[in-house]
């Protein structure tokens, strides 16, 4: 009896064992294949990042430095409180809470900003980086007539869609082709040129067009004419940081086509108007490095 009882306790060890050992080899190849699934998907995304990234020679003066800059941010479509390129502007330097630079433009900003004050110039900042729902809300308003155009223009009152988009591009982007979408350009102290034309704006516009190239910063749009002959109306209020724009405009030039500037109203109109060439490159010679 007792021989019996031993045989039977043998049996269900030998049983259980069996079923550990099954379970074993079940648990050993599922986690196998989750392992291979999760190689593949990151393969994937690893993939999916490289072409949307460009890697070029930096233009700076650093022939060896490599910059990775992705499309995203040339197209202005991160969320800034999430980039780390990014960074908040204190109330100190901006007109309103929620303005975001370029790291290292802002740092060369605090400086030049400090500079002016001992001159008795005051620099405001009044916008910065711009995302791509950010620039689209600009256009459409202006496209769809629910902001007056400069001159008191009503865009909906131009039928031709390449002649309403010629219009509103006398001062403003297209979504996709801004390089507020880079948070190296800032719009300082009044978006009017009058502003800068007399009395003390006029002192703040000399004393940039003398300091601030040595903060790195430079006017991309200056008068339409032989130093820039295509593009936007003169904006004396941009100003742009080219040690890192000049990175980023390089990389536009080398990534960016017309299948990329979509997704807002009046696009179809950016091929035809060459918009790359004729205004996100087209900018005051002495800014291109």
């Amino acid at each position: 009896m007792a021989k019996k009882k031993k045989s039977k306790i043998q049996q269900i060890v030998i049983i259980l064992l069996a079923l550990l050992l099954a379970f074993l080899l079940i648990y050993s190849r599922g986690m196998r294949h989750a392992r291979r699934a999760t190689v593949r998907v990151e393969h994937q995304q690893n993939s999916e990042k490289k072409h949307d990234t460009v890697l070029l020679s930096d233009t700076t003066n650093f022939k060896n430095n490599k910059a990775m800059i992705s499309k995203e941010i040339l197209l202005g479509k991160v969320n800034p409180s999430e980039s780390v390129e990014l960074m908040p502007v204190p109330l100190k330097y901006a007109s309103r809470e929620g303005i975001y630079m370029h790291k290292e433009a802002y740092d060369s900003f605090k400086k030049m900003h400090k500079a002016a004050e001992k001159e008795g110039i005051s620099l405001l900042i009044l916008s910065g980086f711009r995302s791509f729902n950010h620039q689209k809300r600009i256009w459409e308003n202006k496209w769809h007539g629910n902001q007056v155009l400069h001159g008191g223009i009503v865009a909906t009152d131009i039928e031709d869609p390449n002649k309403r988009a010629l219009e509103i591009m006398r001062f403003s982007a297209m979504p996709g082709t801004s390089r507020h979408h880079w948070g190296t350009d800032i719009d300082l102290n009044s978006l009017n040129n009058s502003y800068f034309e007399d009395g003390y704006g006029k002192k703040v516009y000399k004393w940039l067009l003398a300091n601030a190239g040595n903060f790195g910063f430079c006017q991309p749009y200056t008068k339409v004419g032989n130093n820039r002959e295509t593009g936007y109306e003169e904006e004396k209020w941009h100003w742009s940081y080219i040690p890192v724009a000049g990175k980023y405009y390089q990389a536009y030039k080398e990534s960016v086509n017309y299948k990329n500037i979509k997704g807002f109203s009046g696009w179809e109109t950016a091929k035809k108007l060459n918009v790359i060439e004729q205004y996100v490159l087209s900018i005051n010679n002495s800014c291109i490095n």
